[in-house]
């Protein structure tokens, strides 16, 4: 008679107990897959041939609306390499993030041995991630990860916004977009 709360799994659901309750391994994967699958070649993405400044402001809304949609697996990768950048390059982001996934590691082992009880009261798995990810919240405080975040965010609009503005349509997605209806 347990009660899984709503969104989570049981531990033993997943491939990685504990640490993300709602997001398996195998589905991760897919997701990783099909943005691989579907992503476009760099070659073609960084042509600077096929850059040019937008004629009007009508002309630069309808290429980020085409190259967002084109381009969105490699929007995707370049999101994720900015990420992989910002974490690398700041060690003590990188010991914030290592505590904390320690301390979800730790959580999911004592889980595993008993119960954990605290003034009587039963805790479950997800009010103890939560009680981890609030103790873990000073270190993050500590080590920027609050400025890391604007960064990520705001050098990922750039470089896509960037890229999706000055990108040339190819001429199917040129022919197609001048043929709708206004």
């Amino acid at each position: 008679n347990k009660r899984v709360q709503p969104g989570f799994r049981e531990a033993e659901d997943t491939a990685l107990p504990g640490l993300l309750l709602g997001l398996s391994v195998s589905v991760a994967k897919e997701w990783f897959n099909r943005r691989r699958v579907s992503i476009r070649p760099w070659a073609s993405f960084v042509d600077q041939r096929k850059f040019s400044k937008p004629r009007n402001f009508g002309e630069l809304c309808q290429r980020v609306v085409k190259n967002v949609e084109v381009y969105n697996s490699n929007y995707t990768f370049i999101f994720l390499g900015l990420i992989l950048y910002c974490i690398i390059s700041s060690p003590m982001l990188l010991i914030a993030l290592a505590v904390f996934a320690g301390a979800f590691y730790i959580i999911h082992l004592k889980s595993l041995e008993s119960k954990l009880v605290v003034l009587g009261k039963e805790l479950t798995i997800p009010h103890q991630m939560s009680l981890a990810g609030a103790i873990s919240l000073p270190v993050f405080w500590l080590a920027g990860a609050g400025a890391a975040v604007f960064w990520v965010f705001g050098a990922t609009l750039f470089v896509i916004g960037s890229h999706a503005a000055f990108r040339q349509l190819e001429g199917t997605d040129l022919d197609e977009l001048l043929m709708e209806p206004v």
